[in-house]
């Protein structure tokens, strides 16, 4: 049987904690078994994936496969990046405007101190 990249994640990253499969279903409230469900390349739900993303403390993106950094911390300082890259180019030029005016300010308070 050929195991997925999810399962082989979460199974390593339970290993890390020093903690077995079934210690981290039970944890979470899990039914049994519920994480070897995903050895044979099924997907978890939406509310899975960020549960166990926030028990690991790492990117939902690294558990999918999607990012090889799996820093939680990673994953935030890139969520402006995000964020603006789903923008439409009149939101885009808005927030420039915006923070034009935010980086004047800030340069004149700095001088008035």
């Amino acid at each position: 049987m050929n195991e997925g990249l999810f399962y082989k994640r979460v199974r390593t990253l339970g290993d890390k904690l020093g903690k077995s499969l079934n210690q981290i279903e039970k944890e979470l409230g899990y039914s049994r078994n519920a994480l070897s469900n995903y050895k044979t390349k099924t997907m978890p739900s939406a509310i899975r994936l960020l549960e166990l993303a926030d028990y690991f403390e790492v990117n939902p993106k690294y558990l999918l496969g999607m990012n090889e950094i799996c820093s939680k911390n990673t994953a935030e300082k890139n969520f402006t990046e995000l964020l603006f890259e789903n923008l439409d180019k009149k939101q885009k030029l808005e927030i420039c405007r915006i923070s034009q005016i935010w980086m004047l300010q800030e340069l004149m308070n700095n001088q008035a101190q």
